[in-house]
């Protein structure tokens, strides 16, 4: 008999909750079967820890006196955007130090912030009747100022190509340092941990859903830029291309620097590493099909990043148990493979969720609406106005 989520979050409140991670009920489907495994188990946790440069904070830092309308924003001299109202402003994670250049960004001003560190606030303005202030330098914190919550316009991609190097040259991308002459591959996935790899249809994961980010709780706020989610698909719902993405938004001030931190790739820039899990309600015997998905039964495309074009071309498909074994073989040559997203940290996600929600501290939601279906990914082409 098919749940509901009022009868899961009944359980989650009088202690009686079933609760697995993603890993943990590949064994237990197997063992039991999918009927008795629906009965069983209620929620699912799964989880995420990899780069996530689409990221980024509003921050809302309070009035001075005299007030100021900023119009320029400088965050330890991170450029932030200040086009919104008079002291609130965004900060991008990618955005560089304009003195420390790809050493310091906004990741690392997010980071500075969780971990209770000032940061110098410098800003200037055009000065107004009501806003007379030109100019104000002082320090903040995480606590001093107003509002600070993430919002992170694409994150969780529901899978992600491999990366390779068919050329003579080292090359330096958001997916690491790429070797000459296929020297490496290297991915960014937690695989039959990742969220919406066990829910692949979106039947749980929508606008609304309450989710684990960065330490804390935050929720799904729309789809993800860049969602794309009518790729082929596997018999069991995977994709074996980017597909689906989430935009996330969470409170800053209940976060910690374990589960979001900011990272430098060389010859690339900044970015962040951002921990998100999402439960999925066990709601029938379909939900159990979908969350036994195994790495082995998960495939990608292994992409060749020394073609400069956004269609690069596929070298062939390779599953998640592959790519964790270290090494493949590709065109006749054994390849080293490495990850950019740690199973490890995504694990421990996963469990801590699992404690919060068997303790009775985090409760499922419904979705509001549920992410679309009829959306596709466009090329930007250079056109002249004449031409549109």
């Amino acid at each position: 008999m098919a749940k509901t989520l009022e009868e899961i979050n009944k359980k989650i409140k009088n202690g009686s909750v079933v609760v697995l991670n993603a890993e943990e009920i590949i064994d237990y489907a197997e063992q039991n079967g999918v009927k008795k495994t629906a009965r069983d188990i209620d929620v699912v946790t799964t989880a995420t820890f990899g780069p996530m440069c689409s990221t980024g904070a509003f921050l809302s830092f309070g009035h001075s006196d005299p007030p100021i309308k900023m119009s320029k924003v400088w965050l330890n001299d991170v450029p932030a955007y200040a086009g919104i109202a008079a002291v609130d402003v965004y900060i991008g994670a990618t955005e560089l130090s304009e003195t420390e250049d790809m050493n310091y960004g906004g990741a690392y001003v997010i980071e500075d912030l969780i971990s209770g560190k000032p940061v110098k606030l410098r800003a200037t303005a055009y000065g107004t009747d009501c806003y007379p202030r030109k100019e104000i330098e002082t320090y903040i914190t995480l606590e001093s100022i107003n509002q600070a919550y993430i919002f992170n316009p694409r994150n969780v991609y529901q899978n992600y190509a491999a990366a390779t190097n068919s050329s003579n040259k080292t090359i330096y991308t958001y997916m690491g340092k790429l070797m000459p002459n296929f020297g490496n591959i290297t991915f960014s996935s937690a695989g039959q941990l990742s969220p919406l790899l066990n829910d692949p249809y979106y039947r749980t994961i929508g606008i609304g859903t309450r989710i684990f980010i960065g330490g804390g709780q935050g929720y799904v706020a729309w789809q993800g830029t860049q969602h794309n989610p009518g790729k082929d698909r596997l018999a069991n719902g995977t994709p074996s291309g980017p597909a689906g993405t989430l935009a996330l938004i969470g409170d800053m001030k209940k976060m910690n620097k374990n589960f979001i931190r900011a990272a430098t790739f060389h010859g690339y820039g900044i970015t962040m590493y951002v921990g998100v899990g999402i439960p999925i309600p066990v709601l029938d015997e379909e939900m159990v099909e979908f969350l036994k998905v195994k790495d082995e039964d998960i495939y990608t495309e292994i992409m060749d990043y020394s073609v400069q074009r956004r269609n690069k071309p596929s070298l062939g498909k390779i599953n998640y148990k592959q790519l964790k074994s270290g090494s493949i073989m590709l065109k006749g040559k054994k390849i080293q493979t490495g990850s950019f997203s740690s199973y490890a940290k995504a694990l421990e996600i996963a469990n801590l969720l699992k404690s919060w929600i068997t303790k009775g501290h985090f409760l499922m939601t419904n979705f509001t609406a549920p992410l679309p279906w009829d959306e596709k990914v466009n090329t930007l082409n250079i056109l002249s106005k004449e031409e549109l």
